[in-house]
């Protein structure tokens, strides 16, 4: 049995999607562990104002390829990066470049897709349905290709509560969608889509099915291999823990909650949260690879759970600067009371802080934040209020196939071992560090701040209860008896409990 990294050894690696969170990880693997691969093509989009050179440069200049730097200085020679766009006939490749992938290539990864929840269909199919097709067409023309790997998404198949390893039939032909999408105007498309989309919350999970099945078409002509992750997070040990670079999923969430911004979500309390780190999601990837050189395989990463205190209580320890309140959080599942919470802690402060900007002669912009925070955490609802069951035992299959080496240290995806009140620990530190750029010896200062927001907060309450008292119940001897009468079925209920205390005790 060889290792991983031999069978990466001389090999020539295409990648898709290498600039994006899990692009760069999986770069900076491939890098740092396989250091005798001979070359990694990556298909990258130029931007405005930014050619694809310039992008991979900015890449590789961030601080996750710091070990990959300090055993080799001279790393980025084995980067070939390529003029690519996913939404263009034949991926907008030149027929230099095609020809000489198609000379070369061993092994792909397709990482690039739309992650957005509220993509419009048509633009969602383009990239992550045709882009794909278009990939297989030139994987097709590989004569040395050994595997190709599709990443997906533990969602794909959200509309079932129990998911197996195996590709479902999906919920529409995508040649005839295709077809269809390419003469309706983008209105009809827009009111249409729910219909098409049906039981699954977004265009997100349904193209990704649709892509799964486009990449199942091709397993007579290629050997193929699927990768289902759920939530991806930052990195639990690899190249160093708590790496991450966005705001996406869960990070702007614990990033919004450690500001103090977030104080209400709708969800189910006993529901996981199905978060795994990024460098699970790489060592399991590079492993299938290998593997599915020689056999087919559909994995998916097994999560764990995510609670909300590991969250609050890492950013008390460890605040971010200027936060707007201190860290706090209600989750409830019923609707009633998530919109009182709204109203009381989101809309309320939202509105007293615009006011203290309009009088100071500033720019209100509270209300506009928590409007666009409320419409993101609506999009993930969905998620946060249900539970999956998801069948690994291909998983467990090919970790067992690793060796000794690689499953325990190298290649390890064995998420059983993650100390997760550790992992949320360096995860939130992560948002801190590398989303944020804050600098961690600031922590005394903002730890003073988050003092002082309590003291108003005391402050506050106080002169609210001064307010209602001499407003509502001074003034009305009805409200008097009634304020007289609670306070007495306190006291009652405090006697009898240190009574009660008492006779067990």
């Amino acid at each position: 049995m060889t290792s991983v990294a031999d069978y990466y050894a001389g090999k020539n690696v295409l990648i898709t999607g290498a600039t994006g969170f899990m692009g760069k990880v999986l770069v900076e693997k491939l890098l740092r562990c396989c250091p005798q691969v001979r070359a990694l093509f990556l298909l990258v989009r130029p931007k405005a104002g930014q050619s694809m050179q310039q992008r991979v440069d900015d890449m590789i200049k961030c601080k996750l390829f710091d070990r990959v730097r300090e055993d080799d200085a001279h790393f980025h020679r084995k980067i070939v990066p390529i003029s690519s766009e996913l939404t263009e006939p034949g991926l907008a490749i030149s027929p230099e470049d095609a020809d000489k992938l198609a000379a070369c290539v061993n092994i792909v990864f397709h990482c690039a897709a739309t992650i957005r929840f509220d993509e419009p269909l048509k633009h969602a199919v383009q990239l992550n349905v045709i882009g794909t097709q278009q990939l297989l067409g030139l994987a097709r023309r590989m004569r040395h290709l050994e595997a190709f790997i599709h990443i997906s998404t533990a969602y794909a198949n959200c509309n079932r509560k129990h998911i197996d390893e195996v590709i479902y039939p999906p919920p529409v032909e995508p040649r005839k969608l295709i077809e269809s999408l390419e003469w309706m105007d983008d209105r009809i498309v827009q009111d249409i889509t729910p219909r098409l989309i049906g039981n699954r919350p977004n265009t997100y999970t349904y193209t990704k099915a649709l892509a799964e099945y486009v990449v199942q078409q091709e397993q007579d002509k290629l050997n193929i291999g699927i990768i289902r992750p759920s939530i991806v997070g930052a990195s639990w040990q690899e190249p160093f823990p708590g790496w991450i670079d966005n705001f996406n999923g869960p990070s702007g969430v614990f990033i919004a909650a450690g500001k103090g911004i977030l104080r209400t979500m709708r969800a189910n309390n006993d529901a996981v949260a199905d978060l795994i780190p990024v460098d699970v999601v790489i060592n399991l990837t590079l492993a299938a690879g290998w593997y599915t050189a020689v056999h087919k395989l559909v994995p998916r990463c097994p999560p764990g759970p995510l609670q909300k205190h590991h969250v609050m209580s890492s950013f008390k320890r460890n605040p971010l600067e200027q936060a707007f309140r201190r860290p706090n959080a209600n989750i409830t599942s019923n609707y009633l009371i998530y919109q009182y919470w709204i109203l009381v802690s989101h809309k309320f402060p939202a509105l007293l802080y615009d006011l203290v900007l309009r009088l100071t002669g500033q720019k209100p912009q509270m209300m506009r934040i928590f409007n666009r925070l409320h419409k993101a955490i609506s999009l993930l609802e969905y998620f946060s209020s249900q539970d999956w069951e998801w069948n690994s035992e291909n998983v467990n299959m090919l970790m067992a196939q690793l060796s000794p080496e690689d499953r325990k240290v190298t290649f390890n995806f064995d998420v059983r071992q993650l100390n997760w009140p550790e992992y949320i620990e360096n995860y939130c530190i992560g948002t801190k560090k590398y989303v944020l750029n804050e600098d961690m010896s600031d922590i005394p200062a903002a730890r003073q701040h988050l003092r002082k927001l309590r003291n108003i907060r005391y402050t506050f309450n106080t002169v609210l209860v001064v307010f209602i008292w001499r407003v509502f119940i001074a003034r009305s001897q009805m409200a008097r008896n009634i304020w007289y009468f609670v306070v007495s079925l306190c006291f009652k209920f405090l006697s009898y409990f240190r009574a009660s205390s008492t006779l067990t005790n």
